[in-house]
């Protein structure tokens, strides 16, 4: 096991004797998206110690004889959040945690679960990504949300799943169809698909209304989601946004959006401007629509520059 997953191993085991006790079903702040799917909605904000690094959407499917976590939180409180919603909806046991990429808003609560033994499923590119961020994002954590953030750590995945492959985790009942696929968003991405309600579990591959961020292929990402378009599916669970969406239809502002940055920057580049001076002339009036977009429209110009400037 990579010494990330043995440090957030040992946090998790002595944190989840801390966790407070469980809560009400009513307060756990998730909703039922689909019989049976539950997710609990990030904030449209950067992480603080305020929020707990609750910014993205993470949450649960539940079988008749077991429960899938997908993506367990951004911080050990976090995650403890999302267990304790578990336990107030069933009594099933957890047995899979699903990671769906590196991010931290996704994979930091990991130590919250650390001492239930479960199956943790991840792209087969993800080791390597947590290999390299984990400490950093760990690190980042405590800096910016204080002792909110220590403990927090990601699970090293013990089950991966190759690029283009799929898995099915039989939850007794219900089916999850996990789905690894080319760079996108990120290198690594995963999605789920629940066949019995429809629902498709897409993380940051989806972002509604918060602007999106590229670490990946700005064309790869395009192509994925005009794959994912033609699955039959009902709604999605998009990584940030509402907590469940038309599918494909809530697709559009996203695939318009990461169109117009890939034609906007090819022209830049055409037009000799360079990569510091790229973010003043590309998707300003298309990033203008969305939230957040100070923080991260400009990082993805630089992105996609970086990876068009050479075809």
């Amino acid at each position: 096991m990579p010494a990330f997953g043995r440090r957030a191993l040992m946090a998790g085991c002595g944190a989840a004797l801390l966790a407070p006790p469980p809560v009400s079903g009513g307060d756990t702040g998730v909703v039922e998206v689909a019989p049976g799917v539950f997710v609990l909605p990030g904030v449209m904000e950067e992480a603080s110690s305020a929020n707990l690094d609750g910014i993205g959407n993470v949450g649960f499917v539940v079988g008749e004889a077991a429960v899938a976590v997908i993506d367990p939180g951004g911080s050990l409180a976090h995650g403890q959040r999302l267990r304790q919603a578990v336990s107030a909806v069933t009594p099933l046991p957890v047995r899979h945690l699903v990671l769906s990429h590196v991010h931290p808003d996704h994979v930091m609560g990991g130590t919250a679960f650390a001492d239930l033994g479960v199956e943790v499923i991840g792209h087969a590119g993800l080791p390597a990504a947590l290999a390299q961020r984990h400490d950093f994002y760990a690190a980042m954590l405590e800096r910016e949300m204080g002792s909110a953030g220590k403990g927090s750590g990601a699970l090293a995945p013990t089950r991966l799943v190759e690029p283009g492959q799929e898995l099915a985790l039989d939850l007794g009942g219900r089916v999850l169809v996990l789905t690894a696929h080319p760079p996108a968003h990120t290198d690594h991405d995963l999605s789920a698909l629940d066949r019995r309600t429809g629902t498709l579990w897409l993380a940051d591959l989806l972002f509604v209304e918060r602007i999106p961020s590229l670490d990946g292929s700005l064309p790869g990402w395009r192509g994925v989601l005009a794959a994912l378009g033609a699955v039959p599916a009902a709604r999605a669970v998009p990584g940030h946004g509402p907590a469940a969406v038309p599918w494909p239809g809530a697709a559009g502002p996203l695939l318009r959006y990461l169109d117009m940055l890939e034609r906007e920057t090819r022209a830049a580049i055409a037009a000799g401007i360079g990569i510091a001076e790229a973010p003043s002339h590309v998707a300003n009036a298309e990033a203008a629509q969305w939230r957040l977009a100070e923080a991260y429209h400009g990082r993805n110009v630089t992105a996609a520059y970086r990876e068009l400037e050479w075809e």
